[in-house]
């Protein structure tokens, strides 16, 4: 199963509105098939490893990461597949939270006569499609925030340099980031002072994630990377209903997909209703780059699920631009808890891991 979940990993940022799923074929000792869902979410993990074992199949054992669907989507459900393929025996990580399937793959496979064992390395499944089942639980995608701070907690100079703060192996990790996730999230005030293309670098042909900028009157530069790319690289932008008709028409011309999303009492698009919007089209796992503001805002509103950070030995001291913005607390129970699941040394920075507790 470790293995399984090894391959499905390979989906991660490839296959949304899916679950990245993974599927090892055994029998006799020896693998027959491996598979894992394919970008854009077809064909399925099971489908693919059936493929490969062929008519090997038959007498099989199937370890597979997530309850194989039972529904008719736009292929048949993989349930019914192994049933067919003459699989003597499934291994399933976790029960698929999708009402469509959850419980009923599990209990084809058992009225088709396969032996069925569930519930192996299941935590380590939870963790894998967290994106997946918070997508179906709670119509959003797993959110992290990325800050790639000082050791003072500063992204920027008082002038706004910030280029660079940390190194060139922590900044390749950052990529490796973005290639296990669905989107990459930014703010306008990051979008306007970095011209950031937000784009996959140094992952070979790896579709790349979506790019999303938050910007409630779409007062975004024209002539920026996102703008010249917004028609081979997918950008969609959020913003309020008071953004001026001229900017969403432009926008539009330009490729991009805009996204009206209500405004909290703060009069900026409010966070929740916006990882909602973004859940709606079928995401399921976001990376938030920043900044300070937007970061800020997601936090208030309980929606960053992950904390990843990368900390440089340097200090910028007070003058230097915070990396959250403010939060309007007055007492530390107030403050949202984290718990550190990883730390190490990425070149000179450490980067660390907190997840939401």
């Amino acid at each position: 199963m470790a293995r399984a979940l090894s391959l499905g990993a390979r989906g991660q940022g490839q296959v949304w509105p899916n679950p990245a799923v993974g599927c090892i074929l055994v029998k006799n000792g020896r693998v027959l098939g491996r598979g894992w869902t394919q970008p854009g979410g077809r064909p399925h993990g099971e489908v693919m490893a059936l493929a490969q074992a062929g008519a090997g199949a038959r007498g099989a054992t199937a370890y597979v990461t997530l309850e194989p669907c039972a529904h008719f989507g736009k292929t048949p459900p993989c349930a019914g597949a192994l049933a067919k393929a003459g699989v003597a025996r499934v291994v399933s990580a976790m029960q698929d939270p999708d009402p469509r399937t959850a419980g009923q793959g599990h209990q084809h496979l058992v009225d088709a006569g396969i032996s069925l064992t569930t519930n192996v390395l299941r935590d380590k499944a939870e963790v894998a499609h967290a994106g997946f089942t918070s997508r179906i639980l709670k119509g959003r995608p797993r959110l992290t925030l990325k800050l790639a701070a000082s050791f003072d907690g500063r992204i920027a100079t008082a002038s706004g340099e910030s280029k660079w703060i940390t190194g060139p192996a922590a900044r390749h990790a950052v990529q490796g980031l973005r290639a296990s996730h669905d989107a990459v999230m930014v703010g306008a005030g990051t979008a306007r002072a970095d011209d950031p293309a937000l784009t996959l670098r140094g992952y070979g042909n790896r579709e790349a994630p979506v790019r999303v900028v938050v910007s409630r009157r779409l007062a975004l530069p024209a002539d920026s990377q996102l703008a010249r790319s917004a028609a081979e690289v997918p950008l969609w932008l959020c913003h309020g209903r008071d953004a001026p008709a001229e900017r969403i028409a432009a926008w539009q011309a330009l490729g991009a997909t805009l996204i009206e999303v209500p405004l909290g009492d703060d009069r900026h698009p409010d966070p929740t209703a916006l990882m909602q919007a973004l859940g709606g089209r079928g995401l399921t796992r976001v990376l938030c780059e920043g900044g300070g503001m937007l970061a800020a805002s997601l936090v208030s509103a309980g929606v960053v699920d992950q904390l990843i950070g990368f900390s440089a030995g340097l200090m910028l001291g007070a003058e230097g631009q915070p990396s959250v913005g403010p939060l309007g607390l007055s007492a530390l129970a107030e403050a949202p808890r984290y718990s550190l699941t990883e730390s190490r040394k990425i070149g000179p920075d450490l980067m660390h891991i907190w997840d939401k507790t």
